[in-house]
């Protein structure tokens, strides 16, 4: 029996290192690799730019190391690190190959630069409607009955005709359906289409996701940061 139960408490320390190593493996860490200089900007945006914009001050450069499918939370850890250095704006940063060009994006480790931008010359697209898939399944959904299957980690984007109306439906017995149409000079929006029904984060932060049963209206900041981590197809 003694040795019975050795063996035990021997397995259950097993186990647990190994989650506990798997834990450590699976983290992610949000960092501020490269600081250049502090802007002094209250600033609550925090939107993606063209990198050669000509009146863009480059800040920094931010760094997420491992993979998360919890995209809020990592938006939420990349916007802090910017706001630390009065960053407003961002742009993917691609990595040098060795044999020139540049590598392909890596989920598990990508930078983004970090600039500042006085608001006003923010550009703006009107009429455009953007679709994300969730981040760890496939979801169908219609646009105008037409059947769409969105793969995990991508989106899509569809351009607002004035005079059309543009039907989205999850067509679940329990799913909602929501219609868009273009405006005069309307800002983008941002759909995700959701497979479960998940909590949104408070007023007071950026990346508010507005829900409405399974199609959810994302806030332009974090919506932007997904046209980053996500591929449009």
């Amino acid at each position: 029996m003694y040795w019975n139960l050795k063996q035990l408490e021997m397995k259950n320390f097993i186990i647990i290192l190994f989650v506990g190593l798997m834990n450590f493996a699976a983290a992610q860490n949000v960092i501020l690799s490269k600081v250049a200089k502090v802007h002094d900007n209250k600033d609550k945006i925090f939107y993606r730019i063209n990198p050669q914009h000509p009146e863009a001050e480059y800040l920094g450069e931010v760094e997420v190391q491992g993979f998360s499918e919890d995209d809020a939370e990592i938006f939420l850890r990349v916007y802090s690190k910017a706001k630390e250095i009065g960053a407003n704006a961002f742009a993917y940063a691609p990595v040098q190959a060795i044999e020139g060009g540049f590598l392909p994006f890596d989920p598990w480790n990508y930078k983004l630069a970090l600039y500042y931008l006085p608001s006003h010359l923010f550009s703006e697209e009107n009429n455009m409607l953007y679709l994300f898939a969730p981040s760890n399944k496939k979801q169908k959904m219609t646009l105008n009955e037409k059947s769409i299957v969105l793969h995990p980690r991508t989106f899509t984007k569809q351009v607002l005709q004035p005079g059309n109306i543009y039907t989205i439906s999850t067509g679940k017995l329990l799913g909602s359906s929501a219609k868009f149409s273009a405006q005069d000079s309307q800002p983008a929006q941002y759909i995700q289409i959701l497979p479960l029904r998940i909590g949104s984060n408070s007023p007071e932060n950026p990346g508010i996701n507005f829900k409405t049963g399974d199609i959810q209206l994302l806030e332009k900041s974090y919506a932007q940061f997904l046209t980053v981590i996500y591929k449009k197809f």
